[in-house]
């Protein structure tokens, strides 16, 4: 089993979502089937089938997020340090081509969301600011080639 570090508001999420689909989600999509079962035969009903269908679907999300809560392991944010960047941190990098500022926090995959600047530490350019500290350059190799940001900041 995969291990998979989060913050507690990260588990806290999973686990309202969790909640969510089994007690409301499942029920709903339990209506829906019996529902169609009803209107009679059930070999060319095509709402039986979708139900069934998005019942798997759901199903299958349950288990994943079942597995995934069970790996988790919490972050303890006490230990969290700034001489060099490490997930929970907040970091402040510069693109040393354009002089263009940007601020991410490294976050587990499972909490990313580019809109709120927080990625995943498992994308290339958490991977190469892993371990630097201010000051530091980071050549780090995209899908359109390589870029340069320069260390200017750890937070937390």
């Amino acid at each position: 089993m995969t291990v998979t570090y989060m913050t507690g508001e990260g588990l806290r999420k999973l686990k309202e979502e969790l909640k969510e689909m089994e007690s409301v989600q499942r029920p709903e999509i339990s209506r829906q089937i019996a529902d169609a079962r009803d209107k009679g035969d059930l070999s060319e009903n095509a709402e039986y089938d979708a139900a069934k269908e998005a019942q798997g679907m759901l199903e299958g999300k349950i288990s994943q997020l079942k597995s995934l809560i069970a790996s988790a392991r919490l972050i303890d944010e006490s230990t969290i340090g700034t001489d060099e960047v490490q997930i929970m941190n907040k970091v402040t990098i510069k693109n040393v081509h354009t002089k263009k500022m940007m601020t991410y926090t490294l976050v587990s995959e499972n909490e990313a969301d580019l809109k709120n600047a927080r990625i995943a530490v498992n994308t290339p350019i958490a991977q190469g600011l892993m371990g630097k500290k201010v000051g530091d350059v980071a050549e780090i190799i995209v899908p359109s080639g390589t870029m340069t940001f320069e260390i200017v900041e750890i937070s937390i």
